[in-house]
């Protein structure tokens, strides 16, 4: 048992951090705030990560008060002085493998873990929706998060959306983040923790073809067509292409006659709540699929 009110927790890369009383004034990468929100803990504030622009990003956001937390930037224009001028006792950031901080500068990443008690977990394709999930809930645990896991409402979601999967004709779902009207990035389902929870689940994901990148396959909206998809998870970060802009594409149009379209965060909280937001979501469009 600590002695005391001293605190400890290893991270992701394997990293102990230690510090003499648990942290109570945390930073967090706005999609750990996020989740930390969803447990009943407040961040100090939050950061974002290159593709964030100039404000944080509603989509990562969840349920944060953006309005009454410190925004100390993101990417390259993270106002890293500021950030350790408000003196935090704990930073949590997010990698996607390898350790390597997530949307930090790796000179700003060295500079503020040699400053402050640093702890990184990681969201990427080596992990499990689960378990990004429970080790995100250690962490609420560990910070003595008030907020009760909405296990219940996960259980029922998950239900919701095998039983729905299992009907016969079930709807073939393609997952993609537009680039703007002539391009779209096509994702890649295995490599997203999200996305393979969805096809445990029994749902049906059109998996791109080979090249292009490991995640993404940057492909022209008449390749997204051809695919047909029933139903499009389409990313609505601040980084993706708004509909608005699409519509100048006639293949654009045709997905989107055709299709359901239902908002994808990659980023969304790693939280029992908001993974059941998403099943639910999800659910709700190939249940609707039946009366096309």
């Amino acid at each position: 048992m600590n002695p005391g009110n001293r605190w400890e927790f290893t991270d992701d890369r394997g990293h102990l951090t230690v510090v003499p009383n648990r942290p109570a004034r945390v930073v967090t990468y706005i999609q750990a705030g996020a989740t930390l929100w969803d447990h009943g803990l407040r961040p100090l504030g939050v950061f974002g990560s290159h593709h964030d622009g100039g404000a944080p990003d509603p989509a990562k956001a969840g349920e944060l008060p953006l309005d009454e937390l410190r925004d100390f930037g993101a990417g390259s224009a993270l106002d890293l002085d500021a950030l350790l001028a408000a003196e935090p006792d704990l930073v949590v950031a997010v990698s996607y493998g390898g350790g390597q901080f997530y949307g930090i500068d790796p000179e700003a990443a060295k500079r503020l873990e040699e400053r402050l008690p640093v702890v990184v977990l990681d969201v990427g394709k080596d992990r499990t929706f689960e378990g990004i999930r429970d080790r995100f809930t250690e962490l609420a645990r560990s910070l003595d998060a008030p907020g009760r896991p909405a296990e219940a409402e996960l259980d029922r979601a998950e239900s919701r959306l095998r039983g729905a999967a299992a009907r016969p004709g079930a709807p073939r779902v393609l997952a993609l983040s537009a680039a703007g009207p002539e391009t779209a990035y096509l994702a890649r389902p295995l490599t997203w923790p999200d996305l393979r929870a969805l096809g445990e689940l029994g749902v049906a994901l059109i998996e791109p073809e080979e090249g292009g990148g490991a995640n993404w396959r940057t492909a022209g909206w008449s390749e997204a067509a051809a695919l047909e998809p029933d139903i499009v998870l389409a990313d609505v970060r601040s980084n993706a292409a708004p509909p608005a802009l699409l519509r100048g594409s006639a293949h654009w149009r045709a997905v989107e006659e055709r299709a359901r379209i239902v908002p994808w965060n990659p980023e969304a909280p790693c939280s029992h709540l908001a993974h059941a937001r998403f099943l639910d979501a999800v659910a709700h469009a190939v249940e609707g699929t039946d009366a096309l």
